[in-house]
């Protein structure tokens, strides 16, 4: 690149880091905020809590990244057509093709980016949060109990406690126990924890007592300062971890196992991801020469470009949600997959055919950034 082009890419370069950033931030922000029964109910630490809202970035970075790069460039491309320094790119002999590149090599750039997250990084981190989700949900210590409330995490269990302290203590406990061969048990005590024992969770009871009525009716009562109660039928659970569409490889979703139930009923939206991966990160290439045809497709104007960046802005938010309602149309007509590559690319059609539908020659640009000076001093 010449100068003047490295310094359009560099003008370009931050605003889009920083848009990205703020936006990313917001979209982490609200995620966190759905993801924060993690922390409350169900007692995880703060490094689990912390690990899944990372986990989630790839996916957030992709839907992001196309409008960070619209905003920027609108802000950027705007400042510098104001300020009349495209203006001067112009008087020196420069194409628009040559003006615009800058813009385009970083709308490719970031392309590349979506599109390796999109294929690898974004599978392998929503794979990682549903495994840890699943652990957490298999978890003895978060699902046996619920602080007020009356939990059954197993058949003919129930379970109950006042409350638990921050050393994870738990205060006024009690379980009843229905027995396979009549009859049951019922433990109550003043605090207990769950620990682990030859690798298998169990739950110490300290200070409190257990009522045993058997299948005759027979009342046993008995006292302890300590009691351990096995877990370990409560963390053997036959369910599965079941990796979800958005979770999948592109080899898994172009060519699915046709001989799984799940995948056979399901091969048309696995068929849909797998195209959107590929056609997602042409929306940053899109978006950007709409941003450019904004500002770069009519005529100069001292006055700002407000009125065109706001229908050219209108008009991305309808494109990238006519690509989302495309890839959701896709899941029962496999032949309209086509349409999630057009959709993009169309709308980079146009944008190119804004930005040079007029011609700009030397002669005139020089004349424009004479007279803006004069304009501005007169002003």
């Amino acid at each position: 690149m010449r100068l003047i082009e490295r310094y359009l890419f560099r003008q370009l370069l931050g605003p889009t880091l920083l848009a990205t950033a703020a936006l990313v931030a917001l979209a982490l922000l609200a995620r966190s905020l759905s993801e924060f029964d993690v922390l409350v109910e169900q007692r995880q630490s703060a490094l689990v809590f912390l690990k899944i809202i990372l986990l989630a970035l790839p996916q957030l970075l992709g839907i992001m990244m196309p409008l960070a790069l619209f905003v920027a460039a609108l802000v950027a491309l705007n400042r510098l057509h104001t300020e009349q320094e495209i203006v001067v790119c112009f008087a020196g002999g420069m194409s628009r093709w040559a003006v615009i590149s800058p813009a385009m090599r970083l709308a490719v750039i970031a392309a590349l980016v979506s599109l390796v997250s999109g294929l690898w990084l974004q599978p392998w981190s929503a794979r990682q949060i549903r495994e840890t989700s699943f652990d957490i949900k298999t978890d003895v210590a978060s699902t046996l109990v619920q602080p007020g409330q009356f939990t059954e995490p197993g058949p003919g269990l129930t379970v109950y406690a006042q409350s638990i302290d921050r050393d994870n203590k738990i205060q006024n406990l009690f379980i009843h126990q229905e027995m396979p061969s009549g009859g049951a048990s019922t433990y109550s005590s003043r605090e207990a924890e769950i620990a682990t024992r030859r690798g298998e969770p169990v739950l110490i009871m300290r200070h409190g007592s257990n009522q045993q009525f058997s299948r005759q009716g027979v009342l046993q009562y008995t006292s302890f300062d300590e009691y351990t109660f096995d877990l370990s039928s409560l963390s053997h659970t036959d369910e599965l971890l079941h990796y979800k569409i958005a979770d999948r490889y592109p080899h898994e979703l172009f060519f699915p196992d046709l001989t799984q139930d799940w995948e056979q009923r399901n091969k048309g939206k696995l068929l849909a991801e797998g195209h959107s991966r590929f056609a997602s990160p042409l929306y940053n290439i899109a978006l950007m020469t709409m941003a450019l045809a904004a500002v770069l497709g009519g005529s100069f104007s001292r006055m700002g470009y407000g009125k065109r960046m706001a229908a050219v802005g209108a008009a991305a938010a309808v494109v990238r949600i006519v690509g989302f309602g495309i890839q959701a149309a896709c899941e029962d007509n496999a032949w309209l997959n086509i349409l999630q590559y057009l959709a993009p690319l169309a709308a980079t059609w146009w944008g190119l055919s804004q930005i040079f539908r007029q011609k700009v020659s030397p002669r005139r640009a020089g004349r424009m950034a004479k007279a803006a000076p004069a304009l501005s001093g007169a002003a």
